[in-house]
Order: structure tokens, then sequence, then C-alpha cells
């Protein structure tokens, strides 16, 4: 039954263990959440006018140009702790023009504007969402939809660990992929190799991360999957197939959702950021580290918040940065591969704040385990954190400090733990 406008399980197999997470996606006018080394994760809502702008703008890709998007990093999931290992940026090349890319610890992810979905990385829980178990690493393969479903947009900050999300022009979502802790709400686990339909209507924003989920539907956020610290923050820590409610935020409207491996937020309309989950580096930005929180807390910050990123990816890491609507960025959490920008590798239990480097302006922000990246008003791609993985994108295995140029001309962006990808529309 599908909720409509009125409304730590045994999983078998520790996920804790586990040597990443899905994270984070960003757009130009987003932000996205990504991570290094470990399970990261994190992912954050999308908008409900992107499904309009999808369904508005639709190509066919035929006749479309052909978008470059360029990734580097690696693809791990349960099998593989390092696929495809890419330490500097290369092409991608989609048969349409892209409108939104997302990734996960196992594969990425391209939206083009004509409402088809494509992705390319590891296959063996059905990440790619063909129908197969298969694996394509340099090939893009389609996702398969049912007939007559086009997909409006893709979670910005971003998808769960070996399993994916799509939300469709009707504001259903679609889910595929591992499932193993029941994230995707169905009441079970198994692999879907294939989308299916998850019991949720009018679909504003989505986010996932590690092993679980949170979808808003019809204005109320729930919550699915693995509740290691409180992080699906029902006020309880037992994990759930099933949705369930997060507290406290009845009657407030949420314009963005982000994830991370065992940490959750929300943006409210009226500037406001929420969070819930683990704490022992000051992960919720409260002011008060090691103690966790299964309900949302609002984080004291100077000004209305437009943009949020969230990353973390395991035990002791795990890392927030937002930009203020007069500009000021701002972050809080883990800092040990001076994911935080702040010249240092100090944990900051309460937000402190950051700088571009003189002379650029940060306009998208991404952070999966302990690397941060931002997209500059001139398309330059900035990053800087730990790099074990190639994560940051430099050539090298070495922590990157101070923010560093790894690619140009970029207008979206969403990285996880180990990988990143970003869209470079093709110049005419």
């Amino acid at each position: 039954m599908k909720i409509g406008i009125t409304e730590r399980l045994a999983s078998g197999r520790s996920r804790l263990a586990r040597s990443g997470l899905a994270a984070a996606v960003v757009t130009a006018i987003v932000l996205g959440g990504c991570a290094p080394g470990h399970p990261a994760a994190s992912a954050a809502s999308s908008r409900p006018a992107r499904a309009s702008r999808a369904s508005s703008a639709a190509v066919a890709a035929a006749s479309s140009p052909v978008t470059t998007v360029r990734h580097w990093g690696s693809f791990f999931d349960d099998s593989n702790a390092s696929a495809d290992t890419q330490v500097r940026p290369v092409t991608i090349t989609l048969p349409g023009t892209v409108a939104e890319v997302g990734s996960s610890n196992a594969a990425e992810y391209a939206l083009l504007t004509d409402g088809s979905l494509w992705a390319w990385g590891l296959g063996g829980q059905g990440e790619l969402g063909n129908g197969l178990l298969t694996t394509s690493f340099t090939r893009p393969v389609r996702v398969i939809f049912p007939p007559g479903v086009k997909i409006a947009w893709i979670p910005t900050d971003v998808m769960p660990y070996d399993t994916a999300l799509a939300v469709d022009t009707a504001g259903h979502v679609w889910g595929w992929g591992d499932n193993a802790i029941g994230e995707l709400c169905l009441g079970s686990s198994g692999i879907q190799s294939a989308p299916v339909e998850l019991p949720f209507t009018h679909v504003t924003a989505v986010a996932g991360a590690a092993d679980h989920d949170l979808y808003d539907a019809n204005g109320t956020v729930y919550a699915c999957g693995q509740n290691v610290d409180g992080d699906l923050g029902d006020g309880k820590t037992s994990n759930t197939s099933t949705p369930v409610k997060v507290a406290g935020l009845r009657g407030r409207q949420v314009v963005r959702l982000v994830t991370s491996f065992a940490n959750s937020g929300a943006l409210l309309a009226d500037g406001q950021y929420l969070d819930w989950g683990y704490n022992d580096d000051g992960q919720l930005g409260d002011g008060y580290p090691g103690r966790w929180s299964d309900v949302p807390v609002r984080v004291p910050l100077p000004g209305r918040v437009t943009q949020v990123a969230l990353g973390g990816s395991i035990w002791g890491n795990g890392q927030t940065l937002v930009q203020l609507a007069d500009g000021s960025l701002w972050d809080w959490g883990s800092n040990y591969a001076y994911q935080l920008g702040i010249g240092n590798r100090d944990w900051q239990p309460s937000p402190v704040r950051f700088y571009a480097p003189r002379g650029v302006t940060y306009q998208a922000l991404a952070t999966g385990s302990a690397t941060a990246y931002a997209i500059s008003a001139t398309g330059n791609v900035y990053a800087w954190g730990t790099s074990k993985a190639g994560q940051a994108g430099t050539g090298s295995l070495a922590i990157a400090v101070p923010p560093t140029v790894v690619a140009t001309g970029a207008t979206l962006i969403s990285a996880t733990a180990n990988n990143v990808v970003i869209s470079v529309p093709r110049r005419t």
C-alpha cells in the first residue's frame, strides 16, 4: 500500500565492516556529498521543480549533441575494494544532453534531458539497473524502466550503498540494486536488478547513503534501512524495511535531504538545517560531540542555509559543508584529512567558517568520507582532502592541501566515497 498524503534489525551480514557507502551529488545550484577511502555516503534531495524542468526540456537523444562527463577515483562493493581506479579525470560520453549526474560507491549515473537514465560501473548487485548483474566501466548502459515511465530527476547528494534511486515525472520513486537491509522500503531485502516502484507518492526529496534512505512524500519525511546511531530519526535505534516517520518535522517544509554513513539531515524552507545520527567527532554540529541523536537537532548557524553537503563513510569521519544566503561558507565535524578546508586537522563540533581561494567564488559544494569538492563560478572543480583511491583527482594518492583545481568547465558534480563524476557540456 502506498503512503499517501496522511500518512538495529539483524540483516544476516553486517554493513558496518564494509569499506564504502553511497554518497553525493551536486549541481551548479545545489551541492552534494562525496567521500574518500571508506564507505562514504552522502545524498541530498532533489527539488520538486526538477520534474518540470526535465520534462519541459525533453530532447530526443538521437538528435542531441553528445555531452561529455568526466570521472575519477575508483568503484567498490562487497567483492571489490577498488576497481577501475583513475587518479585523474577520464572521459565518458552519453548519447544526449545531460541534465543531472549522480554517483554511488559502485556506479555512476547520468540523466539525459529526454528522460532516459544511463549507468556505468560495477553491476554485481544490479546497480546498473538493466536487469543484469554485469559490470561496464567505459560504456554507459541504459537503466530499464517499464514502458511509459520517464525520469524527471535523480538525487543530487546521492545514492545508497550498491543501490540507486530515481523519481519519475508522476512523482513516483524507483529503486534498484542491493537493498540488503531494506533501504528501499519494500518490506523485504534482496537484489533488484531492474527498477521497482517504491511505496511512496508525490515524492519531492530523496537521499540515500550507506544502508538507509530518506523520502519526502506528500510533505512527510520517511526513513528505511539500517539505524546505526539513530540515523533514521524516528526516536529509535532499530532497523526497518518498511517506512517510519522522521520525528520533529511535521508541519515544517523540507527542501532538501542529505545522508551519509550514519547521519542524516534536512534543510528547511526557512533556511534552518537539522541533522541527526552519529556524533563522535562533532558530526551534528551542535557543540556536543559524543552525544548522538535519534531525532533531528538544529545546527546553530549565523544565517539562512542555501546549500548543504553531508559526508562520512565509517566511524571516525564525517563532516558537513554549508553555504549561507550571504555567500559565506561554514563546516563542522571530522577533519583528519584537512577536509574542512580550515588549514589544520582539528575536528570541529560547532560550525566554523572556511573560505574559497582568493578571488574564487564557490557555487556548488560536495563532500564524502574525507574529501571535499566545489565548483567555482567559472566552472573550475576544486578538491581538498584524502585521495587514497585517487578521489581528489590530482594524479596522486596524497592528501590534497590546499584546494586544488582538478578539472575545468564543469556544470554538475556528484561524488561518493571513492569516485566523482562531473558534467562538461560540449562547446559549439
